[in-house]
């Protein structure tokens, strides 16, 4: 071939590169990277950013590997950042890390900028490794590309336009049973779900638990495909989420860790042991009330832990699955009459079984009807007490915008403890007289 001819191509190639940038990426991904790069070198660098902002996230970023270092860099300065950012976390963070620091303060500012995503939101806890298909692709075409990528468990696969938005998904048995020549637009089905890169976990969580998938996509505001969620990392987020509350419940910081220094957690930890204290002294001054009824009938004294006791685990108890249901999105704010109902009722049924429970052991120890009869109502109402306490925590919380996790189990300790020393002291004052029988 002559240099005169050699040229013309050339110049007709770039030609095509700016003018149809798309048509030459869908080219070029069915080609080795290597292969892939060695086509578009010899161009022009305003050529290679058309085509390479607009490749699979995926070929973008083994392509920019294969480039002369100095295009490479200036390709990932030049092109849309969304482009670059999507190429970008391909990488692991160590590899990330030597491109941003290879290009201009700047860039790399903006850049980082645009990676990062605010705590648990579904960008945070996105693979954006896997990559969509594009809706014009063979099945041929697809399988290629899936070959190439080498990835295994990908059962199902997203298909995008032209522009990268989400158009269906395409499941790998469909790929696999279809002609070769089909496009995949023609093969493909709807989305079931998704959500949006900047969503919060809450909504996640919300949107598998009403469609359970194994891989759940996300997309830009613009609609964008960016990646997917899987099931796995959602249930570790989760996990770690809910262990954190379990700290903060008791008053422990969501930052301390098992080997934190000594002071950092007396720190985090004394301002509510001292409210913890003063919640103390009020159940405390509750049961001073009743001194001259303690000193006249010592067997309150013995089993007031009794009722306090067990209206404090009736309590937790409500306390966990009403926070469960928070977290989870299982109810939100408008169910709390439902929620209050139910944990009111189950307070009773257990009041009523616990009581008779309590009423035989105590009569056996003390064989006083009236201590039993004492007891026994009080055990009732402090279980019922309990369960409503342990609902309305945390309900009333998050309705006055705080964190319901921060603290509950303080707070329904000494609701707990005060219906409990109230009701047990109180209803035995009231009866004295029956207990005065019984003492005789």
């Amino acid at each position: 071939m002559s240099a005169e001819a050699a040229s013309v191509i050339a110049a007709l190639t770039e030609r095509f590169l700016l003018d149809f940038p798309r048509d030459a990426a869908r080219e070029l991904e069915l080609l080795p990277t290597e292969a892939a790069a060695e086509a578009l070198a010899p161009h022009a660098e305003r050529a290679i950013v058309r085509v390479w902002e607009v490749l699979a996230p995926d070929v973008a970023s083994a392509v920019l590997v294969e480039l002369p270092q100095a295009t490479a860099i200036r390709v990932l300065a030049e092109a849309d950042p969304i482009a670059s950012v999507a190429a970008l976390l391909q990488y692991d963070r160590e590899t990330r890390e030597r491109w941003l620091n290879a290009v201009a303060p700047q860039v790399a500012q903006e850049l980082r900028l645009l990676m990062g995503y605010p705590d648990g939101t579904a960008g945070q806890m996105m693979d954006p490794r896997v990559g969509p298909l594009r809706a014009d692709m063979t099945v041929a075409e697809a399988i290629e590309r899936l070959r190439a990528i080498r990835r295994r468990g990908l059962r199902e696969l997203f298909v995008v336009d032209n522009e990268g938005r989400l158009t269906g998904r395409v499941e790998a048995e469909d790929l696999a049973l279809t002609a070769p020549d089909q496009p995949l637009r023609a093969i493909q089905r709807g989305v079931i779900a998704v959500v949006t890169d900047l969503d919060p976990r809450e909504d996640v969580v919300d949107t598998l638990q009403s469609h359970p998938l194994s891989v759940l996509p996300v997309v830009s505001r613009a609609g964008r495909y960016v990646g997917v969620i899987r099931q796995a990392e959602l249930m570790t987020a989760i996990r770690q989420e809910s262990s954190i509350d379990l700290q903060k419940m008791v008053g422990a910081s969501a930052d301390e860790r098992a080997l934190s220094p000594a002071w950092f957690a007396v720190r985090k930890r004394l301002p509510w042991l001292q409210i913890n204290l003063l919640t103390a002294f009020l159940a405390a001054a509750v049961v001073g009330m009743f001194e001259g009824v303690i000193a006249k009938f010592t067997a309150l004294a013995v089993l007031l832990p009794v009722v306090a006791g067990q209206s404090g685990n009736s309590g937790a108890q409500a306390l966990a699955v009403t926070m469960r249901g928070l977290v989870l999105r299982e109810v939100s704010l408008r169910q709390w009459p439902r929620i209050v109902a139910k944990e009111a009722m189950v307070g009773l049924v257990n009041g009523l079984a616990v009581a008779a429970t309590t009423a035989l052991g105590v009569y056996i120890w003390s064989r006083s009807i009236g201590l039993v009869f004492v007891i026994v109502l009080a055990m009732i109402i402090s279980m019922i007490a309990a369960g409503l306490a342990g609902a309305l925590v945390p309900i009333l919380l998050r309705r006055f915008g705080q964190d319901p996790a921060t603290a509950s189990s303080i707070i329904l300790t000494t609701v707990t403890d005060v219906v409990g020393f109230f009701s047990f002291l109180g209803i035995a004052t009231l009866l004295a007289e029956k207990l005065s029988q019984g003492a005789a």
